[in-house]
């Protein structure tokens, strides 16, 4: 059934309130039989409900999701429940550098996308790449730009001045920029540390509030207090990667998903 379809069924044969019928489509996305079974079964970590919820996602908003990846793990959210009502834009990175990596990820969301046109076809792809492609969207466009665990790569690849300038120029005044990123200890801070995966807090409020941004506030949905953030391979030693391989993984595998920020910013 379509979305719109269920969204109008909760209010009309139950009786539940706007805001709840959203929210109701919200989790009907997120544990949607078009969805991997194995990002599904992410959610127990990634909280993606009450994480688009405190960025304040609605289902008329023009949503910017800023690099997605090759997997689009939140795409898959997002697409459906923005698809009758909203806009999605994913402003994922391309093969501009010449890196093979990004390249070969790029086409390979692209290929998602057009396997399930049913799901995929209203969203917009665009290519957000500095220096060659600097722009996520139209100017003054987007209502939310969302972005998960990316920080780490721009602040290594030293071009997180350019992404932050990108994302607060494609957002309306009063437009809400949101952050999921692997968070270090307070001294984790510059390249080096970004190389393992983590970033500290203030690394994110830094960068926020020299593109223009105004921090608006900041949860602990995606918080793991077992998270070390020590590991031989950095982040990716933790699940869902393994990178060390069968070295410790029970151990690994017991701490679960890194430790996470989860913050909220506005555009004045």
């Amino acid at each position: 059934m379509p979305f719109r379809h269920l969204l109008v069924l909760l209010l009309l044969v139950t009786g539940v309130p706007a805001a709840s019928a959203a929210d109701s489509a919200l989790a009907a996305a997120a544990g949607g039989s078009h969805r991997d079974a194995a990002n599904v079964a992410r959610n127990a970590w990634r909280h993606p409900v009450e994480t688009l919820e405190f960025f304040g996602l609605r289902p008329d908003m023009t949503v910017v999701e800023v690099w997605p990846g090759s997997g689009g793990w939140y795409t898959e959210i997002l697409a459906p429940y923005l698809r009758e009502q909203g806009k999605l834009i994913a402003a994922n990175y391309d093969g501009s550098t010449g890196v093979e990596y990004f390249a070969k990820g790029a086409q390979k969301f692209r290929d998602k996308l057009a396997a399930r046109p049913g799901i995929y076809d209203r969203v917009e792809v665009t290519a957000l790449m500095p220096p060659g492609a600097p722009a996520a969207g139209p100017a003054g466009s987007a209502d939310l730009v969302v972005t998960f665990r990316n920080l780490h790569n721009w602040v290594r690849d030293g071009f997180a001045p350019a992404m932050f300038a990108a994302m607060y120029e494609v957002l309306k005044p009063g437009g809400t920029l949101g952050i999921v990123a692997h968070r270090g200890s307070d001294d984790m801070t510059g390249a080096e540390a970004a190389r393992t995966g983590y970033l500290a807090e203030s690394e994110a409020l830094r960068l926020a509030r020299d593109a223009g941004f105004e921090f608006v506030a900041k949860s602990e949905i995606n918080a793991n207090p077992k998270d070390t953030k020590d590991h031989p391979k950095g982040v990716w030693t933790l699940p869902p990667n393994f990178r060390a391989g069968d070295l410790d993984r029970e151990k690994y595998a017991a701490i679960g998903e890194s430790d996470r920020m989860t913050m909220k910013f506005r555009k004045p």
